[in-house]
């Protein structure tokens, strides 16, 4: 769908470093995350929160009180007359959540957020059950496992794209290698768009500064990794590690991006898309396809790309369908390396898109990324600095 009036204030995306799975932020709850986060975001952009006319909320994994998710939320930032959505949609959260502000008038502040740390076991009452016992699932580990439509698992999906494109061992090891050193360029520019968490408690804070778990990767490391599945491409090193994290922005209209007296981010278009099942690496090429055509661009048009890529293959088969080398995608890391929280990776990604755009000097991006049940979502920018 293209975007007639919505933009972002250059400056307005961003993110909180990652924890890895059962790290720091573990016993964190999400909502208290994303109040701690958006508080510092919103305050060191010098972003008044009373000027937000709405907020979407995004999330993935239930976490305490999250029923009223959206207006908590938004009492705790400041901001006690508004409320707005909440969206979840697995990887392609951030996407939907743009989405829905994009398409709501006044400002909007965009929240998305994750813990797949410690997911909740979910128990509904089955009297007609030998002696009444409950059924029972795991959120987080029942979803990674196994998907209802198909039986498969999401790994799965990624060995099967891979063995049916021709994809090799060694191609996926290359890339890991070029993620990791991707990650590490970047760096030294994380400052521009991470949050440090910081929350007090009664007997310690919960603090986070950089990424953790991530797992830097070389050639020799990479080729030593045995296959997470027999005969499968991939490795530790080629798939994303769950994380918990949270993101967000401030979407509006150009001109009142532009009142801000800085660069603006447009949104253009963004588009959806579903696969044959059990393909969902595959996802992100007609989404991305869908975007652009929209936007009445094509690849060609593009001066950055980054890209949700749980599995070293999405990358591969992208690079194959639409012509975009591998080294001009995630010049500054991507969800192979720093993690997968789920409902927030995408906007850390468009927040890195973004910044990419910032050094060249402005000029066209497309997020892209692959989402359970075999779909897809993208999101086409211009940055004008």
């Amino acid at each position: 769908m293209r975007y007639d009036d919505a933009a972002v204030p250059l400056g307005a995306l961003w993110s909180s470093p990652f924890a890895k799975w059962q790290g720091t932020l573990a016993e964190t709850s999400s909502l208290d995350l994303a109040a701690a986060v958006t508080t510092r975001a919103l305050a060191d952009r010098a972003l008044d929160p009373a000027e937000l006319a709405g907020l979407v909320l995004g999330w993935t994994v239930p976490a305490p009180d999250v029923f009223y998710g959206a207006p908590t939320l938004a009492a705790r930032l400041g901001m006690p007359g508004v409320t707005g959505p909440m969206v979840s949609q697995a990887c392609a959260t951030s996407v939907a959540a743009l989405h829905a502000a994009a398409l709501t008038g006044g400002p909007q502040l965009v929240v998305a957020t994750d813990r797949t740390s410690n997911g909740p076991t979910l128990s509904w009452p089955a009297p007609a059950r030998q002696g009444g016992a409950p059924v029972t699932s795991h959120w987080v580990l029942d979803a990674f496992a196994r998907d209802p439509g198909t039986g498969e698992g999401m790994l799965a999906t990624g060995e099967t794209v891979a063995a049916e494109s021709g994809f090799t061992r060694d191609e996926a090891d290359a890339v890991a290698v070029l993620r990791s050193e991707q990650y590490v360029a970047g760096l030294a520019s994380q400052h521009r768009y991470l949050v440090p968490v910081a929350i007090p408690g009664r007997r310690s804070a919960v603090e986070l500064a950089a990424d953790e778990g991530v797992r830097p990767v070389d050639a020799g490391t990479a080729a030593k990794l045995p296959p997470a599945t027999p005969e499968g491409i991939h490795t530790f090193a080629s798939q994303t590690h769950p994380a918990d994290g949270c993101a967000g922005a401030v979407v509006t209209s150009v001109d009142h991006a532009r009142s801000r007296g800085g660069g603006v981010v447009r949104l253009v278009a963004s588009g959806f898309a579903r696969v044959a099942p059990a393909h969902m690496p595959q996802a992100p090429v007609p989404a991305a396809r869908a975007a652009l055509a929209d936007a009445g661009w094509g690849f060609g048009d593009l001066h950055a790309v980054t890209t949700h890529n749980p599995f070293a293959v999405n990358d591969l088969y992208l690079a194959r369908e639409t012509g975009i080398a591998l080294e001009d995608m995630n010049v500054r890391g991507c969800s192979l390396v720093f993690g997968h929280p789920q409902g927030p990776t995408g906007l850390r990604s468009i927040a890195e898109l973004v910044e990419t755009l910032v050094d060249r000097g402005g000029g066209r991006g497309l997020f892209t990324g692959c989402a359970a049940g075999d779909t897809g979502a993208a999101l086409v920018v211009e940055v004008d600095t």
